[in-house]
C-alpha cells in the first residue's frame, strides 16, 4: 500500500481531496480483484471507504485524465529523457443493450467488421529511449468523428440531373477557368479537427517537458489532410501509405523552354526498385528483407515524401510482399523510420492490457461522463501498473501484469487472514505469508 500513496502523491495537486481518497481505495482494489471491472464488483473488493456509492461518486466526477496522467508520469519520464514520439489510435470496445452512450456499430480489426460497441481515441507518449507507452488522453469518439471510413457514415452522393436527348454531351476533364488548389492550406474534416484538438490538448501541457519531434500514426492517416493536420501542431508526421500509392521520383531531365515546368519523373515501380536506394538487406529464416529509401513525389502532396519501402520474398516460392513508410521528415533516415513506426503499436499494449485487466472492455456505465472517466481510468491503471511492473523486473525480468494483480490478490487474502490476529506481532512471519500467498496464481513467482 505504501508504494501505492507514494505513486498517487504525484496526482495531489489536480485532484481534490476526496477524488485522491477515493483513488487510494480503489486502485489497490482494482489490482487485487478477479472477475469483471465494474463499479459493483470494485466495491466488493475494496476495504473501508470504498462503498459502492463511493465507487459511484467517483465515476461520475469531472476529472482531469489529462493532467492526472501527466502529474503521475512526468518526473519518470523527464527522467528517461530523450526523443518521444506522441502516438494515437482508435480503439472499439464491444457492448451489447441499447441505452449506452455513443453505442453504434464500429469496425473492428479484431472482428473484421463493424460490431456495436464504443470507439475511443487514445493518445500516448512513447519513449525511443525505453521502448514503452505511457497514455496521456482517452476520448470517445461519435460515428461521424470515426478515423476508420468502414466506421463512418457514407456522405450522401447528389442526383445529378439526367441528359436529355439530343442534348450535347457534357465535356469531361478540368472546368474552364479553374484554379490549382492548395495542398497545404486544406480545409480539414471535423474527425480531423477534433483529433487536432486533442493533440494540441498535449503537447500544450507538456510543453518544453519533453522532446517530441514526430507523431506517428496508422495507415488510416496515410494522407495529405492528416499530414497537413500534424504539420499545423508544429511536429512531423510518420504514417504507412497504400501498397499500391503512385509515387514519381522528382524530374531530374532538361526543362522546357517554354511553358510549365516539368515536376514528376518516372513512376515507382515496386517491382523493381532501384538498387542505389537499398539500405539494408537480411535473410533469416528463407524470408529476404530488404529496404530501399528515397524522395518521392505524390500528386496528392504538395512536398517531396521521405519514403522507405520494406520488401519481404520467400526465398523458395518467390513470394513477394511489400509495406511503405513515409515522413514528412527528409532528414530521418531509413532506420529510425521503420523504428518510430514500429514503436507505434506499444500504444495496442496500453489498449490490450486496460481490456483484459482493467475494465476498459467490462465497464457498464450507460451516462457520458461515467463511460468516459471508466475508459481513461482503465488506461490510467495501466501507466499504475507499468510503474510497478518495471520496479519489479529489477529482481525478476519476466515479471509482467498478471504476476502483479496475483501479488496484491495474494496481499489482499493475507490482510483478511491477520486480522483474525491481533495480538501476533511477528513481522518475520508475516513477511513470509505475505511472500507465500502473494506468489499463488502468478507466471512468474
Amino acid at each position: 500500500m505504501a508504494e501505492i500513496i507514494a505513486l498517487l502523491s504525484n496526482v495531489s495537486q489536480v485532484v481534490t481531496a476526496t477524488e485522491l481518497r477515493q483513488l487510494l481505495v480503489i486502485v489497490p482494489a482494482v489490482l487485487a480483484m478477479t472477475g469483471q471491472v465494474t463499479m459493483l464488483n470494485t466495491a466488493r473488493w475494496t476495504g473501508k471507504g470504498g462503498s459502492y456509492p463511493t465507487i459511484r461518486r467517483f465515476y461520475n466526477a469531472q476529472l482531469m485524465w489529462l493532467r492526472i496522467n501527466w502529474a503521475l508520469s512526468c518526473h519518470q519520464l523527464k527522467k528517461v529523457g530523450g526523443i518521444f514520439l506522441l502516438v494515437g489510435d482508435e480503439t472499439v470496445v464491444t457492448k451489447s443493450g441499447k441505452q449506452t452512450y455513443g453505442l453504434d456499430r464500429y469496425f473492428s480489426s479484431i472482428y473484421k467488421r463493424a460490431v456495436p460497441g464504443l470507439a475511443f481515441f487514445g493518445i500516448s507518449l512513447v519513449s525511443v529511449e525505453e521502448q514503452s507507452s505511457t497514455m496521456m488522453l482517452m476520448e470517445q469518439l461519435q460515428k461521424e468523428e470515426s478515423t476508420s471510413e468502414k466506421s463512418r457514415p457514407a456522405a450522401k452522393k447528389s442526383k445529378g440531373k439526367k441528359q436529355g436527348k439530343g442534348q450535347p454531351k457534357a465535356k469531361g476533364g478540368r472546368p474552364k477557368g479553374s484554379k490549382n488548389k492548395n495542398r497545404r492550406d486544406v480545409e480539414l474534416p471535423a474527425y480531423l479537427q477534433n483529433l487536432q484538438g486533442y493533440f494540441q490538448q498535449v503537447l500544450d501541457l507538456v510543453g518544453d517537458a519533453l522532446s517530441i519531434p514526430y507523431c506517428v500514426l496508422d495507415g488510416a492517416f496515410g494522407n495529405n489532410n492528416a499530414l497537413q493536420m500534424v504539420r499545423r501542431l508544429g511536429v512531423h508526421l510518420i504514417s504507412k501509405l497504400a501498397k499500391n500509392s503512385a509515387l514519381y521520383f522528382p524530374y531530374s531531365g532538361e526543362q522546357n523552354k517554354v511553358g510549365a515546368r516539368r515536376k514528376y519523373g518516372k513512376k515507382v515501380d515496386y517491382q523493381q526498385l532501384p538498387e542505389r536506394c537499398l539500405k539494408h538487406r537480411i535473410t533469416q529464416d528463407g524470408v529476404r528483407t530488404e529496404s530501399y529509401q528515397m524522395h518521392l513525389l505524390s500528386k496528392s502532396f504538395p512536398d517531396l515524401l521521405n519514403v522507405v519501402i520494406i520488401v519481404k520474398t520467400k526465398l523458395d516460392t518467390h513470394e513477394r510482399a511489400h509495406v511503405v513508410l513515409f515522413s514528412s521528415d527528409l532528414a530521418l533516415d531509413a532506420e529510425q523510420l521503420i523504428l518510430y513506426y514500429r514503436l507505434r503499436f506499444q500504444i495496442e499494449f496500453n489498449f490490450r492490457a486496460a481490456k483484459q485487466y482493467f475494465g476498459l472492455e467490462d465497464f457498464m456505465n450507460v451516462k457520458q461522463r461515467p463511460v468516459y472517466n471508466a475508459a481513461n481510468f482503465a488506461l490510467f491503471m495501466t501507466n499504475i501498473a507499468n510503474r510497478l511492473v518495471r520496479q519489479r523486473r529489477q529482481q525478476v525480468p519476466e515479471f509482467g501484469i498478471h504476476d502483479l494483480k496475483a501479488e496484491f490478490r495474494g496481499r489482499f487474502y493475507a490482510a483478511e487472514i491477520l486480522k483474525h490476529f491481533p495480538e501476533f506481532t511477528d513481522s518475520g512471519f508475516i513477511e513470509r505469508l505475505l511472500d507465500s500467498v502473494s506468489s499463488i496464481g502468478a507466471v512468474h513467482p
